[in-house]
């Protein structure tokens, strides 16, 4: 009879889908960053370039914690996601809507962590992993405070620049 599965190992499979994801994160942003036409959006994709890979340091200590190997899984979520705002920088090059389809692109990224990082959170309190919560909560409250920036940066700027033309 196969193995009963815990929250313990959800909690582990989901991480490893968190760390591939941000793995390839790291990979689309500085693509974003060339895209983007406005400096205030290449500086906001190079700011969070950082920021990604502070997080992923981060996750590799929660690795640590738990007593596990840092490793990824794939995560077909984020490949979608990525996919799409690949198909935004080809589609609108050059055009006036771009930024604010990058903004979107980004947003959904920005959401999809959000998701995955308040779940992680939740789960290691209720295992009782004060420390892993703690580091997990760190980079909730980051990702929740890129997506108001982008938020920001597309009612202030993107989405206007995009309507006027």
């Amino acid at each position: 009879m196969a193995k009963e599965k815990t929250l313990e190992d959800l909690f582990y499979d989901t991480l490893k889908d968190i760390y591939f994801a941000e793995r390839q994160i790291l990979r689309a942003l500085p693509k974003m960053a060339r895209a983007a036409q406005s400096s205030e959006l290449k500086a906001g994709f190079q700011k969070h370039l950082e920021e990604t890979e502070a997080q992923v340091e981060r996750l590799q200590q929660v690795f640590e914690k738990i007593g596990k190997r840092a490793q990824g899984k794939t995560c077909e979520a984020i490949q979608g996601i990525i996919a799409e705002g690949e198909d935004i920088m080809e589609e609108f090059k050059g055009t006036p809507a771009l930024d604010a389809g990058l903004i979107s692109a980004a947003q959904a990224v920005e959401h999809y962590e959000i998701a995955r990082y308040g779940t992680l959170k939740t789960w290691a309190a209720t295992l009782g992993l004060k420390d892993v919560a703690a580091l997990l909560d760190q980079t909730l409250q980051e990702e929740t405070a890129t997506d108001k920036k982008l938020s920001q940066l597309a009612t202030t700027a993107a989405n206007q620049k995009a309507k006027a033309a």
